[in-house]
């Protein structure tokens, strides 16, 4: 067993798992998992935080340390759950570590839906949203469209490198001047409808999720970051679209 590959291919799959939107307790546990099936390997050690992960392994009486950055989060359930198969596949029976990389290279590139089968979706979303809102047929075809934008000018601003704080506050602010514009054209269009539906999309609640099952963990400072990030963003949601509502009125 070749010590330093196992390292890297087992700290790649962490940080996969970590940006990919997992909880933290979830990647620690996989790390050790997949590095307990090979029977070379003593005792193993993982922390992980939404920014980092440490990860060591103690093999033939030596300790080998391998620290890898998170430096970009998103959300990706399909990796998470692919990536937990693997892990599963591991303890059922032996592979090794060339296999357990060919399978996280797979996994890594697998081909996943197209950016506008996503932003159809979201604006789909926002549509439903405006329905669970009692919205009438102006605020869904307009809540539908100020999805399909505000899910292209978030790609757009993404692409520039900008600060998610940033995007999100944009985005809002977008989709709150595009329905006072609606509301403009349309006066029976709800503003206060349009504006809730469409910044769903924006709101992190995998973040706000994954920070109280941190906590409940007691990974109590991811918990807290997690916490903070979600924060950060709804912050950025609403300074957005109360600058442009607060404009408006």
């Amino acid at each position: 067993m070749n010590t330093e590959q196992l390292l890297n291919v087992v700290m790649k799959l962490g940080t996969l798992l970590m940006a990919s939107g997992a909880e933290v307790y979830r990647v620690e546990e996989t790390m050790n998992r997949i590095c307990l099936s090979f029977p070379d390997v003593e005792s193993v050690q993982s922390y992980g935080t939404v920014t980092g992960i440490m990860l060591s392994i103690t093999v033939e009486g030596k300790t080998y340390t391998h620290i890898g950055r998170v430096r970009e989060r998103s959300t990706n359930l399909a990796v998470i759950d692919e990536i937990n198969e693997l892990s599963r596949q591991c303890c059922r029976q032996h592979m090794t570590v060339s296999d357990i990389e060919q399978h996280l290279y797979q996994i890594e590139h697998t081909k996943r839906y197209s950016f506008w089968t996503t932003t159809l979706f979201g604006a789909i979303g926002a549509f439903g949203f405006s329905i669970f809102f009692d919205g009438n047929i102006p605020e869904m075809i307009a809540s539908f469209v100020i999805g399909i934008v505000i899910r292209c000018m978030g790609s757009a601003l993404s692409k520039l490198h900008l600060q998610d704080f940033l995007i999100n506050m944009f985005s809002a602010m977008m989709a709150a001047w595009l329905a006072v514009a609606i509301h403009a054209l349309i006066p029976q269009a709800n503003i206060n409808i349009m504006v809730i539906s469409s910044i769903m999309l924006l709101v992190p609640g995998l973040a706000f999720t994954n920070s109280i099952r941190d906590t409940i963990s007691t990974d109590y400072v991811s918990g807290v970051a997690r916490g903070a990030e979600a924060f950060l963003c709804a912050t950025a949601i609403a300074i957005g679209a109360g600058f442009i509502l607060y404009i408006w009125r």
